[in-house]
């Protein structure tokens, strides 16, 4: 018989495997269009079934690597909120609310510990440590920006570019966890890294974009 642990791993794979379709059909379909707010309402609702459900399994059966699941899923769960809550800043009276200084406060601290814990990993001469700390700079780098931005009221007029920084950013993070579960045998470190290593590019290339576009 199933067990809750169970179902809610089941639940947390197939939020997972939608997100990342969904995630693909925003990123294929054309920018504002019906089709492109269709999938990335999907993507970040199921984003968010999979942010619960990695804190259910830890309160299930917790244990270091599930720690380490839940901080990494504030961290991509964070660019997927901060990505979707850009569209709600599109004019200059839009200011930041309570909800987004709590949620870039959080995961400053989730990625500081995120990076920290890498440090130490790194200095006991785990490689893993370099997922941790990547993960845990850009998230902190990311929390950091966005909170300077809170407090001087700018950057309404690049909406866009949070926009789609974070919901490709978000992306990338889904597509590296799917990676590592499947492809670390064979790449070890290296299948957590390489959906950042390729994805950035693609980010700065969007990014440069549509900072030029009206």
């Amino acid at each position: 018989m199933a067990t809750l642990e169970d179902w809610t791993l089941w639940i947390h794979i197939a939020a997972g495997v939608v997100a990342v379709a969904a995630g693909a059909g925003a990123i294929a379909t054309t920018k504002g269009g019906r089709r492109h707010r269709f999938a990335g309402r999907a993507f970040v609702r199921s984003m968010a079934v999979v942010v619960v459900t990695v804190f259910a399994l830890l309160a299930v059966a917790p244990s270091a690597f599930r720690v380490f699941l839940a901080l990494v899923a504030v961290f991509s769960g964070y660019l997927a909120f901060s990505g979707y809550r850009a569209l709600s800043r599109k004019r200059p009276s839009d200011d930041a609310h309570a909800v987004d200084w709590t949620a870039a406060t959080g995961v400053v601290v989730a990625c500081l510990a995120l990076g920290g814990w890498g440090v130490v990993r790194l200095a006991d001469g785990d490689a893993f440590g370099a997922v941790m700390g990547v993960f845990g700079a850009i998230g902190v780098g990311f929390g950091v920006a966005d909170a300077r931005s809170f407090r001087a009221a700018e950057g309404h007029g690049e909406w866009r570019v949070a926009h789609l920084q974070r919901m490709l950013g978000a992306f990338v993070a889904t597509v590296s966890a799917v990676s590592a579960v499947n492809l670390t045998p064979a790449l070890g470190v290296l299948a957590w890294l390489w959906p950042t290593i390729a994805g950035v590019p693609v980010i700065a290339y969007y990014s440069r974009a549509y900072s030029r576009s009206p």
